[in-house]
């Protein structure tokens, strides 16, 4: 095989070297490994997000058995405890709303402002109708996490997913839905580049300047997480953000995905909340279409959260899937949802791209038009073939095969073994799954006449803040593809 291309420059905004990097799976561990990188700060705790809830329960450690366990108090106790400590927390301004009548959040917000060394900002920097979805936290500027996991109710969930699991519950008692989620862990030159994009952010959003990077912090990394994936790799950090009147379009994050598409030689797995970018599904479309595509498996929660969001997301799917299915002669493509033990549908919420044992990419960005072009985001990505560890292929290849272990029930072993027995991804899917704990293929659901309109015309999932003013038929989700199949109809 000739050499992989390397990705392109323009799908990145930086690319830094990570002391460490481990992927961690599902917020169980990842409160538990925040929550331990945070004890250890002395400097700064730079925290950004699309929602927080100061009620969620982070556990608690022997290591501070004293400490509060909800993250408000947890905040306030650290910053009463470390006299040189400072707290930044940026979030969505729109989603701060509606959390402000959690419960006692006003009073621990109240307690945030008068506190000295903590300081509070909603991001309303952002088109109409578009969103803050970063979820980074940087410890120290030494530490970070970055990826899908905020830190706010119905996110918290072990990777047994089981269905009475009596810790599932909202800080009012009410259970959730399982949850499948995934966020990375960082150390070095890269947690420091997240600290300088937290800081352009926050001055963007309006905040005043924060204390230059800490050269002199603490932070430690997680001892939860025992031995990290990978060592001294390279890593690229790669954005979305919108055009605004003092701000340029960056589309990094949509460019790196086409890219990684496109570099898929044999896999390409991909776990996403959502499954309706036009831009991606031409990009699928287009390796669906050669003589030998890879094999592509795609895991979506059953339907979109909310009631406004499965008419856009799943009528959005349930096109895309019909014209790509069309395309698809060879049978390389594969929808899948995840599912517990006891049949309950597990949401998976998390953003991971795995390009055969190449490239592993996690973050915040969904397969949507937003996430492309008009809610800020940011993702992470290492390629394999941009570090001297030949190794970190297999561990890439490694991940890969203990996410299909846990939504299939079984062991990585297990997986790993029936792919290379089968010589194929999903034809160990097939040959694994089952009743109970298992995946499901999805199912293309009937599209009504309104909801197929709305989601042909993108209505709900523009692409960026200039779509939302132009003409409908000049912004049609399948127009492409349909004309793609035809093509390949007509070969």
């Amino acid at each position: 095989m000739d050499d992989p291309a390397p990705l392109p420059d323009d799908a990145r905004w930086r690319c830094e070297r990570a002391a460490r990097l481990s992927v961690i799976i599902d917020a169980d561990d990842y409160f538990a490994a925040a929550r331990q990188a945070m004890l250890t700060a002395t400097r700064s705790i730079l925290l950004i997000g699309w929602d927080f809830d100061a009620r969620v329960d982070l556990g608690s450690s022997a290591e501070a058995p004293d400490a509060p366990r909800q993250v408000g108090e947890f905040i306030l106790w650290l910053a009463d405890r470390t006299p040189t400590l400072t707290v930044n927390l940026l979030r969505w301004d729109i989603g701060a709303i509606k959390s402000l009548f959690r419960g006692n959040t006003m009073l621990t917000v109240l307690r945030w402002m008068r506190h000295k060394r903590i300081t509070t900002k909603l991001d309303g920097h952002h088109p109409a109708s578009a969103s803050h979805h970063q979820k980074i936290v940087i410890v120290d500027d030494r530490i970070a996490f970055c990826g899908g996991i905020d830190m706010t109710g119905d996110r918290w969930d072990t990777r047994a997913h089981a269905d009475h699991e009596p810790r599932r519950k909202r800080p009012g008692g009410q259970p959730y839905k399982p949850w499948h989620d995934a966020i990375c862990a960082l150390e070095g030159p890269a947690a420091v580049a997240l600290g300088e994009l937290f800081r352009e952010r926050w001055q963007a959003a309006g905040g005043g300047p924060i204390a230059p990077r800490a050269t002199d912090g603490t932070a430690q990394w997680p001892a939860l997480l025992g031995e990290p994936h990978f060592t001294d790799v390279p890593v690229c950090i790669s954005r979305t953000r919108p055009r605004l009147p003092d701000q340029e379009e960056v589309r990094e994050i949509e460019r790196m995905t086409v890219a990684l598409i496109a570099a898929a030689r044999r896999t390409l797995y991909i776990e996403s909340q959502y499954f309706a970018s036009r831009r991606v599904a031409e990009a699928l479309a287009r390796r669906l279409a050669e003589a030998d595509p890879p094999e592509i498996v795609i895991i979506n929660p059953l339907t979109a959260q909310g009631w406004l969001e499965p008419i856009a997301m799943d009528t959005a799917r349930a096109r895309l899937m019909e014209a790509l299915r069309r395309i698809d002669t060879h049978g390389r493509l594969r929808l899948y949802h995840p599912y517990t033990a006891g049949g309950e549908p597990i949401y998976c919420h998390a953003k991971i791209l795995i390009a055969d044992d190449r490239v592993i990419r996690v973050g915040s960005s969904n397969l949507n038009n937003r996430s492309m072009g008009l809610d800020t985001e940011c993702d992470l990505t290492l390629d394999s073939a941009a570090c001297d560890d030949p190794a970190v292929a297999a561990r890439i290849l490694a991940i890969r095969d203990d996410l299909l272990a846990e939504h299939l029930g079984t062991s990585p072993e297990t997986v790993t073994a029936r792919i290379a027995a089968e010589g194929s991804m999903i034809g160990a899917i097939e040959a694994l799954r089952g009743p109970g704990r298992s995946l499901r293929p999805y199912e293309l659901e009937d599209v009504s006449a309104v909801t197929a309109w709305l989601a042909d015309n993108e209505v709900l999932d523009p692409e960026g803040p200039d779509e939302m003013f132009e003409a409908l038929d000049e912004r049609r989700l399948t127009r492409r593809l349909r004309r793609l199949a035809g093509r390949v109809r007509g070969r």
